[in-house]
């Protein structure tokens, strides 16, 4: 459903966004249907700020295509099995699929607090194990794989267009792949920038027959399979945050374009990291804002307007000013969702415009703010996700 009724809700001129791989704001003009990819989350902790600063800009860019006219089918997957939810399911001594129902339950309610519109498809890591197969099988006979020591690994040396996305020198990959567990100094690999494709399980993780041996996925072929099941070869939209440009999205790609001979994506998006002292807010540094949390204290739609006040390419420093501020914005427009909608088609088209410059929800923030003092604003916060009472 479109955010407003409004006759005018779709116009001309494209919408410009950010295209990771291009490293320039580009026209995004996708057919009546845009297939969109969203990395989800690993199911081993709760939901923070950062997520919820990655999906809220899906959120928002859906409602501004919808409201353009088109359907959107966004797919956001579920790894359910990871070296990740392994490593703290033995920690905690749960099965690693209890853990990944129970955060996954979370997740899904803090979701709904924030009023995210529902994925087209929300599938699982361990519902593929069969396409993952598949899709190896293909890269080996392809020959961009090789066998060793019980594991299969791509050879970034036979895609001569690795680096297309991240545009990466190779030290920067090599610190990235050890800081994202691409382990290169495993001495199975035959360069240390090569990826896993199937691994040899622990004695005490899940293990999968093949004809490599017993194992279990790899982090990129998991999203690479899921992606081309439920949308096809080609995606018109793939992102999530930053941090996933490399390894994850360029592995992604590799494997993808070696199968299809097809472009994996078409465009990629990528929202900024969320920053708490200092650091990227994430699980391994502990420096986390939980969304459960603030949801105990602030209004969910608050929350929506704390994360829509930054820009999604802009990083930005989490500190206890940003809740009370967004907060009393929202007392404000709330006090202004009653009144005289006669301006609001004007109201409409700034916001609009705004959303198709790079989907600049500050400045479209800015401009309900001073629509405010007029009322009736309440349809054209919608299209920022914020539901305003009238």
């Amino acid at each position: 459903m479109a955010a407003s009724s409004s006759p005018a809700a779709s116009t001309s001129d494209p919408m410009r966004l950010y295209d990771t791989a291009r490293q320039e704001v580009v026209p995004f003009e996708p057919g009546p249907v845009v297939a969109m990819y969203t990395c989800g989350i690993t199911p081993y902790d709760a939901t923070h700020l950062g997520h919820a600063a990655t999906y809220v800009a899906y959120d928002v860019l859906q409602r501004r295509l919808r409201d353009r006219g088109h359907e959107t089918r966004c797919v956001r997957n579920i790894t359910d099995v990871d070296d990740d939810i392994l490593r703290k399911a033995r920690e905690i001594g749960v099965h690693y699929l209890d853990l990944a129902a129970a955060e996954t339950a979370r997740f899904d309610s803090d979701m709904e607090a924030l009023e995210m519109l529902p994925c087209w498809s929300e599938p699982r890591a361990t519902s593929a194990i069969a396409d993952i197969r598949k899709m190896i099988g293909l890269v080996l006979d392809q020959g961009h794989a090789y066998q060793s020591g019980g594991s299969v690994y791509f050879e970034i040396s036979s895609f001569d267009r690795f680096g297309q996305v991240s545009h990466l020198g190779r030290d920067a990959m090599l610190a990235l792949a050890a800081e994202h567990g691409g382990n290169p100094d495993d001495p199975n690999k035959r360069d240390p920038l090569d990826f896993v494709l199937w691994q040899k399980s622990a004695p005490d993780e899940p293990a999968w027959d093949s004809k490599w041996g017993p194992g279990r996925p790899g982090w990129h072929i998991e999203c690479s399979a899921l992606a081309m099941r439920e949308l096809g070869e080609t995606v018109d939209l793939h992102g999530g945050g930053s941090d996933l440009v490399y390894p994850h999205h360029e592995c992604e790609t590799a494997q993808s374009e070696v199968v299809t001979g097809k472009q994996f994506v078409r465009h990629w998006m990528h929202q900024a990291m969320v920053r708490m002292d200092g650091e990227k807010m994430s699980k391994s540094l502990g420096n986390l804002v939980f969304v459960s949390d603030l949801l105990k204290e602030y209004d969910p739609r608050a929350v929506r307007l704390a994360i829509v006040a930054h820009h999604y390419r802009d990083s930005w420093e989490w500190d206890n000013a940003v809740m009370p501020a967004a907060a009393e914005r929202l007392e404000a427009w709330q006090a202004a969702a009653i009144g005289s909608f006669d301006t609001a088609p004007a109201v409409l088209d700034q916001v609009r415009a705004c959303l198709d410059n790079d989907l600049d929800t500050p400045s479209a923030v800015a401009v309900i703010d001073e629509a405010a003092s007029t009322g009736g604003i309440a349809p054209v916060a919608a299209l920022l996700g914020v539901r305003l009472s009238r």
